[in-house]
């Protein structure tokens, strides 16, 4: 049956799974508050659905519990970083901190970071960079299984890519970007196929490369054995970003792209180009801080479209959802419960 359960509850549970599967428990602790906090979030794709996947690549031995980063190169202003198949919850915070502290230091930093397990919801490192004043821009790459098909195509090429970028506000919660570079997230067609639903027009092809409704065609296989694809978002736009974030986070980083059949490991692999920036070293801070936040009143003085309360900008849908869910608890389809149980099972721990 569905579950509904308090986040406490979930950290906890999810936390013991981790440790059973080889990490500390203060690594299990962080990645489960950091899956935890996705689902708090309202991005349910990022969270705990995603544990059972995790399980099953330490098993393959895809990601390595207790990795840390390392320093592959280091210039000042630029950091070449390797997440050695670490839990991205994990190695991706070490690289924004290592990142943070030299923008502090020099007014910027760049750092690559490659070979990182899933880094979960990106902007999770962008809220890192936001609290302590610095403008922050991510680019990501994917390398797992191809879901999304590049514009004109017909089948899964490359990976959702995210791309995010964090403004800080002075005064206001920051805004805050965080998109995949597909129409919806993969995680999120899981989530819909687990919960029975069709989605919209627009967002998959089917494994012969017509339109579908169906999310189950980029979640299991087809008749034939081959999958479906999800599509770009704004066309050839979309697609235009994806390559980007292909590049600037798979290739520009040393992690790689992909250009490969499609296999079932259950690792995912992520590259990301972080780009950090100080304002108060460009001498522009005061400005900045006046222009942004005028620039955001502006908006919000539009008048509420057909269908809509207020415009709303990045960043305050999840810091909404962050409030109902920690009073209302998290809730869960069976499909994704029962997949966490399993999970459990294999490293015989019981969850309820």
């Amino acid at each position: 049956m569905p579950k509904t359960l308090p986040a406490a509850t979930l950290r906890s549970q999810c936390a013991q799974i981790l440790t059973a599967a080889g990490s500390t428990p203060a690594e299990a602790e962080q990645v489960a508050a950091n899956l935890v906090l996705a689902n708090l979030s309202g991005h349910d794709s990022h969270g705990v659905g995603m544990l059972p996947r995790y399980v099953d690549a330490v098993a393959e031995g895809g990601l390595v519990p207790n990795a840390s980063v390392k320093v592959n190169a280091d210039i000042g202003t630029m950091l070449a970083l390797d997440g050695q198949h670490g839990y991205g919850q994990i190695v991706g915070v070490q690289a924004t901190e290592l990142g943070i502290a030299r923008a502090k230091q020099h007014g910027s930093c760049i750092f690559t970071l490659a070979n990182a397990h899933h880094l979960g919801r990106i902007g999770h490192f962008a809220e890192m960079a936001t609290a302590e004043g610095l403008v922050s821009m991510h680019f990501v790459n994917v390398l797992s299984r191809p879901v999304v098909a590049p514009w004109g195509g017909g089948d899964g090429r490359f990976g959702t890519n995210p791309c995010c970028i964090g403004i800080p506000l002075a005064g206001a919660e920051p805004f805050l970007l965080d998109f995949a570079t597909s129409r919806v997230a993969q995680g999120k067609m899981r989530v819909a196929h687990n919960k029975g639903e069709r989605v919209p027009d627009g967002y998959l092809i089917d494994e012969r490369g017509a339109p579908t409704n169906d999310p189950g065609v980029v979640v299991v296989p087809q008749a034939n054995g081959l999958f479906g694809a999800l599509m770009t978002f704004g066309e050839h736009k979309g697609y235009g970003m994806a390559m980007a974030c292909e590049l600037l986070g798979g290739a520009l980083t040393g992690g790689g792209t992909w250009h490969r059949p499609a296999d079932t490991a259950r690792t995912v692999l992520n590259g990301m180009l972080t780009i950090l920036i100080d304002p108060a070293k460009l001498g522009t801070q005061a400005s900045f801080a006046q222009e942004a936040t005028a620039f955001v009143e502006w908006l919000r003085q539009s008048p509420p479209g057909t269908g809509f309360d207020q415009v709303q900008i990045a960043g305050e849908p999840e810091r909404a959802a962050r409030v109902a869910r920690e009073r209302d608890g998290i809730w869960l389809d069976d499909a994704t419960w029962g997949e966490i149980v399993a999970a459990g099972a294999k490293v015989d721990v019981t969850v309820a």
